[in-house]
């Protein structure tokens, strides 16, 4: 794989910090496998299939985004593939994750729906693969069928996506293999910290969706103020909190504007003390899922 590391993000558990090092657009961080992802994604749910998501995905690629985002779920693989592969840019300088559904889990479901999600794709592995939501009685086995593909190398990482520590803690004891990734809704309004350090603790990269709460907050007058001392928007202070604590962040848009404003966070640091201020909104809101008492 051709891949060019600029610089890595890293949390030092001794002085229980993210080291942030001249982190750019070109960043990216390392897996507890090795497989390194870009800081900075795009994410494709609800965006519509069709050209609507292959311009979307073509755009922000040539914007400089080097991650997408997408899921069977979303019904725009397809169309993400076809952008990636109109793009020109070499397939293994483009990070792709997609994930498993509900209605596909089980050790032989789940393999035939990752052999599905290659064929819409049109390509022939994918970086990362995922269980969208810890279905009871059957993620499991889920995960030993991903655990395969990982040994196949027919996906580079695999993780999971809306684990809590419950179920974090129920997949650890099941299997030696570390999920590489825990996919989430997390931004200031809902600032998972216990699942965050339980994260850092066990070696698996925190990945936060919906990282601008679909917008609900963008108003918020703490919000506000504090885009004003750094002269950005809100949505850049919201992504740039998310990098200060050393998760990979996926915005969605398929605004051309949004998509280059999304990029915009490598020119400043937010202080520790506004930080702090922004941790402080903390509300649990969630936005999209939650699976806070799922079984």
């Amino acid at each position: 794989m051709n891949e060019q590391v600029k610089i890595q993000v890293s949390y030092d558990p001794k002085l229980e910090k993210v080291v942030l090092m001249e982190l750019d657009f070109g960043s990216r961080i390392k897996l507890n496998n090795g497989v390194r992802i870009p800081v900075l994604g795009l994410g494709v749910y609800l965006s519509p299939p069709g050209r609507v998501t292959q311009h979307s995905v073509d755009y922000a690629l040539k914007s400089g985004y080097r991650l997408v985002d997408t899921a069977h779920f979303y019904r725009n693989e397809r169309d993400v593939g076809k952008a990636v592969k109109q793009s020109g840019i070499s397939r293994e300088d483009v990070f792709i994750t997609t994930k498993l559904w509900n209605d596909d889990h089980g050790y032989d479901s789940a393999l035939h729906a990752f052999r599905r999600s290659l064929d819409e794709l049109g390509m022939d592995y994918i970086d990362l693969y995922l269980i969208h939501w810890p279905v009871a009685g059957l993620r499991n086995e889920s995960w030993k069928a991903l655990t395969k593909l990982l040994k196949d190398k027919k996906t580079r990482a695999i993780g999971v996506s809306n684990y809590t520590i419950q179920h974090l803690k129920e997949l650890l004891e099941l299997s030696d293999i570390v999920p590489a990734i825990n996919q989430v809704e997390f931004h200031p309004f809902l600032y998972q910290e216990d699942l965050l350090r339980f994260c850092r603790e066990h070696n698996i990269q925190v990945e936060a969706y919906s990282p601008l709460a679909r917008g609900h907050e963008l108003r918020h007058p703490t919000l506000v103020a504090v885009a004003r001392r750094y002269e950005k928007t809100t949505a850049q202070i919201m992504i740039r909190w998310g990098l200060q604590h050393g998760l990979v962040v996926i915005p969605k848009s398929v605004k051309e504007e949004r998509i280059i404003e999304n990029s915009k966070v490598f020119d400043f640091e937010i202080s520790k003390k506004n930080m702090d201020l922004l941790d402080s909104l903390s509300e649990d809101l969630h936005t999209a899922w939650d699976p806070t008492g799922m079984p």
